[in-house]
């Protein structure tokens, strides 16, 4: 098995590529040890010293370390030895009862609806897939329909990513004002 890795735009996040799906469809993040126990391979990374995060991908795993921990190329052979152990063990990548909390909080009536339906499918169809290169994910949170404020969770690589600001203001924020009129602002949440 051979693992390539790539770098991110954020210094402290490393994307490995095992060569074979990940997820598949979708993303999972694992924002500490407790909750990547759904998970035997988030387990084993989190296991290493220094590691803040981890992230799935559809076909790649993005791991976050902390900004004291050791250097990347002192903590690569360990996330590469125990995503080639995964691999190669058959085990799963999450525990059957491991199910993803849904990020669409409210539901949407009228125009607010209609807007939100658009918003949804440009970050599908044309910010994702870009995002995802990087190592990391974007999803919808909310839509406040009387401000126009869009809000937006940034995943994987793209927490924490000293870039991720301006991507979210001149990218993202300008292609949703552009495409949906009614959006005003792009903030992230937390």
């Amino acid at each position: 098995m051979f693992i390539q890795t790539e770098a991110t735009p954020n210094p402290e996040v490393l994307k490995f590529l095992p060569g074979r799906d990940v997820l598949g469809e979708g993303t999972r993040e694992f924002r500490s040890a407790e909750e990547a126990q759904v998970s035997p391979l988030a387990g084993a990374i989190f296991a290493l010293d220094g590691v803040r995060r981890v992230f799935f991908g559809p076909d790649f795993v993005t791991v976050t370390r902390d900004e004291d921990a050791p250097s990347w190329p002192q903590m690569k052979p360990g996330v590469l030895a125990a995503i080639m152990e995964h691999f190669t063990s058959g085990a799963p990548l999450l525990a059957e009862s491991a199910v993803e909390q849904g990020h669409d909080e409210g539901a949407y009536e009228g125009d607010a609806a209609q807007i939100v339906a658009e918003i949804k499918d440009l970050l599908d169809t044309r910010i994702r897939p870009a995002v995802a290169q990087d190592g990391g994910d974007i999803i919808f949170n909310r839509f406040e329909p009387e401000t126009g404020v869009v809000w937006l969770h940034m995943r994987g690589a793209c927490s924490g990513c000293p870039s991720s600001s301006a991507t979210l203001k001149a990218g993202v924020e300008n292609m949703l004002k552009h495409y949906v009129p009614e959006v005003t602002r792009v903030e992230q949440t937390l």
